[in-house]
């Protein structure tokens, strides 16, 4: 176990280390949260006082939050899919330490960049005068929630990094997954609003649970009902992730 540790802890602060030098990566994928928050919500900023009675960007910020979450999780696989690509996963599967450990590391230095995004989002938001009803507990519950939901959506990665052939396929996956996963979701605007077909899919959408979780928290403060439906349904959608993800790699990793 204490090996197993090390092994995880050194790949994990070589991801790090990646991300320490290219910094430029984590700015390009937080130029469509700003966007979004700076430009769609000042757009529809005197819309949604009409319609939802309040500030569209604080409405929007948990939308924000969660497509961060979803989208960096997405693309934790593509460094690996380089790896296979360039032979140094091979290299790196060839050497006398646990497999498991290369998937661990990088599982969790792309939830650790994920959080890093969600806080400079959030504190972003504080800039343009969001304020969280549920204070400082809130935002450590904003961020647990975006653990749940990048747990499942960075397995999907992990095992897109080792099915796919190329990085070109999964850049198409991902180029294709993040939007439709947004809109069919109560990410822009409330599920009433949608036509009755995308509403049916936006239930079955982890998003929607996840958004309406945050939205709770950032607007009105601590629902324990909601909250708890939120749990369940992601962590049902996590573990049934976790278990075909370990059966898929697995079988890749043998």
């Amino acid at each position: 176990m204490a090996e197993f540790a090390q092994e995880t802890r050194a790949q994990l602060v070589r991801w790090l280390l990646h991300l320490k030098r290219e910094p430029f990566n984590m700015a390009f994928n937080l130029v469509n949260p700003v966007i979004l928050l700076i430009f769609m919500g000042g757009a529809f900023q005197g819309l949604a006082q009409d319609s939802l009675g309040g500030d569209y960007r604080t409405y929007l910020l948990p939308g924000i939050l969660a497509l961060t979450v979803f989208g960096n999780s997405m693309a934790g696989g593509i460094p690996l899919l380089f790896d296979r690509e360039n032979g140094v996963l091979l290299r790196l599967m060839s050497a006398p330490i646990s497999r498991a450990s290369i998937l661990v590391g990088r599982f969790l230095a792309v939830n650790i960049n994920t959080m890093l995004q969600c806080l400079i989002i959030l504190g972003l938001g504080f800039v343009f005068g969001i304020r969280i009803a549920t204070g400082l507990g809130g935002v450590l519950a904003l961020l647990l929630i975006g653990l749940l939901l990048g747990f499942g959506v960075t397995v999907i990665s992990l095992i897109l990094a080792f099915i796919l052939e190329n990085h070109g396929d999964f850049f198409a996956v991902l180029g294709i997954s993040a939007l439709p996963a947004s809109f069919l979701s109560s990410a822009f605007v409330p599920l009433d609003s949608l036509p009755m077909w995308m509403r049916v899919i936006a239930w079955v959408n982890p998003m929607t649970y996840t958004i309406d979780a945050m939205r709770s928290l950032v607007l009105s403060g601590w629902n324990g009902p909601l909250l708890i439906e939120m749990a369940i349904a992601l962590l049902v959608f996590d573990t049934a992730m976790f278990w075909f993800g370990g059966r898929v790699l697995r079988r890749h990793l043998a």
